[in-house]
């Protein structure tokens, strides 16, 4: 889909805020109300606007430790890989999973209470799976940029 100006300012003020209303919008763009609701909606039914979602604070929520973990697994098979997913998908402290290509295969970022959380999960969850070979953990020492915002 190709997008011109406005379709790119739209998208930036949702992101920075998908609870503004059309007015609002309108008003910041300098169009009327019609024209708005109609791009926004043309954005939906494209796929170019997928969902939208509310942005937790961790913290807030007691879950201040950020761990990214490089996982290679023991066999790159399809059931291996399969499972792992699977699995994956079933652990809410798993925020974020990718398949990566380079001397690993999965990338995941992990959200915990704190250092003894992360160890608990990290002993009784991730490494008891039988396709790991090798995990890697890094701790989030500081979040210079952190958002789920594209560039557009």
């Amino acid at each position: 889909m190709n997008l011109d100006e406005t379709d790119v300012r739209i998208l930036q003020l949702l992101q920075q805020n998908s609870q503004l209303t059309i007015k609002e919008i309108a008003a910041e763009i300098h169009l009327s109300i019609t024209p708005v609701h109609d791009r926004i909606k043309k954005l939906e039914r494209e796929g170019v606007i997928e969902k939208y979602v509310t942005i937790l604070n961790r913290k807030k929520l007691n879950k201040g430790l950020v761990v990214y973990c490089n996982v290679t697994l023991d066999k790159q098979q399809q059931e291996n890989f399969r499972e792992f997913n699977e699995v994956m998908l079933q652990m809410p402290e798993v925020v974020e999973c990718c398949v990566v290509s380079g001397t690993f295969d999965y990338l995941i970022k992990i959200v915990a209470t704190d250092v003894e959380s992360y160890h608990a999960f990290y002993q009784e969850k991730l490494a008891s799976l039988r396709a790991i070979s090798h995990i890697s953990s890094f701790f989030v020492m500081s979040e210079v940029k952190s958002t789920t915002a594209l560039p557009i």
